[in-house]
């Protein structure tokens, strides 16, 4: 089936499918969901914007900083947030909340979830700590990280902040220490570390400027790779499992946060944006970008719409509605919803983006 005519049967069975609810729900129920008339993004990735989707009593279950979520085998959102009194909040679709729990940790960031014999287990970073933890979706903590002082491969003056990790396909560990000194650190599924790449350079190809996330790409099925953030460098870059450096995909104005797999999509929050005026990186000018298989940009949800020249270059991408604050994550429903989480947003809980 082409491109165009899945487009096509995908929106009609939308539209037959809302205007069968619309007849059989009280009428007003649909509005019910508070959604901006206004529609974001470009090309086939359009969305409407609900942004009291996963309001909580902030006296029962407050935040700080929402930063990272993730989607379980049974369809639950679950969030890290650097709250002490909740690290982890765990939402159904429709923004009902279904548990918390904290590890007690002060500065949690990084989120990722990996399957294991039909079990869901997360493992979650603070960087404030230099803590890396896989834990049950209930809490419970199953393995450390030792940090690489203990282990005797970083000297006193490298700091680990570790922002995130992702785990391949024969359960290493990848940590990305993007708020320290900037390697990509490979440890085994039972926690052995086995060696790191990467490091600190504005130059250097293979070495980053805030290694902020890293993610396992399986697109290519028979050669799974790694991608990871290079947030000052406005890049993303490409390594073998083994370390070794591929390639690099320049986002020019986009500050971005971690690479999330959907598909044949990768998505990633733009915490901090640019100006015509000013390049360098500045406050509340987030969005989110949207790359497909191709690693081509092909939609700016509250940014401005991706246009390459003749060249083959991507024109400065910059916000274009002030939606968005610093988008530090998204994440993929099964119905291509995104759900967006926000630091430093004056605490406000994730928004969801209704796909159209």
């Amino acid at each position: 089936m082409s491109e165009k005519k899945d487009t096509s049967r995908r929106s009609f069975i939308k539209k037959t499918a809302l205007a069968g609810l619309a007849t059989s729900m009280p009428f007003g129920i649909i509005k019910s969901a508070n959604l901006n008339e206004e529609i974001i993004g470009h090309g086939d990735f359009r969305y409407r914007v609900e942004k009291g989707w996963g309001d909580l009593d902030r006296n029962k279950t407050p935040v700080n900083n929402c930063h990272e979520m993730v989607m379980d085998s049974q369809g639950r959102l679950i969030m890290v947030t650097d709250h002490a009194k909740n690290n982890v909040i765990i939402y159904d679709k429709s923004g009902k909340l279904i548990d918390s729990w904290t590890l007690g940790f002060k500065g949690t960031h990084g989120l990722s979830i990996h399957n294991e014999g039909g079990e869901d287990y997360l493992y979650i970073t603070d960087p404030g700590a230099g803590k890396v933890a896989k834990t049950t979706t209930n809490g419970r903590i199953v393995l450390t990280l030792d940090s690489p002082h203990k282990i005797g491969e970083y000297g006193q003056y490298n700091p680990f902040r570790p922002t995130e990790t992702a785990v391949g396909p024969n359960g290493d560990i990848y940590v990305a220490d993007g708020y320290g000194s900037q390697y990509i650190l490979q440890y085994s599924s039972k926690g052995e570390f086995i060696r790191k790449f990467g490091g600190d350079s504005f130059l250097q190809p293979s070495k980053f400027k805030q290694a902020h996330g890293v993610a396992l790409d399986t697109r290519d099925t028979d050669n799974p790779t790694l991608i990871c953030s290079a947030r000052i460098k406005n890049q993303f870059k490409r390594f073998s499992l083994d370390g070794e450096f591929i390639e690099d995909y320049y986002l020019p104005g986009a500050f971005i946060s971690r690479p999330v797999f959907d598909g044949d999509n990768l998505y990633s929050g733009v915490c901090f944006g640019m100006t015509n005026e000013n390049y360098n990186m500045q406050l509340n000018l987030g969005f989110v970008t949207i790359l497909d298989k191709n690693n081509k940009v092909v939609s700016n949800p509250g940014g401005t719409k991706p246009v390459y020249k003749a060249n083959g270059k991507l024109e400065m991408m910059r916000q274009d509605k002030p939606i968005f604050k610093h988008c530090h994550d998204v994440c993929v429903d099964n119905d291509k919803n995104l759900y967006v989480c926000q630091w430093n947003a004056n605490k406000l809980y994730p928004y969801k983006l209704h796909r159209v």
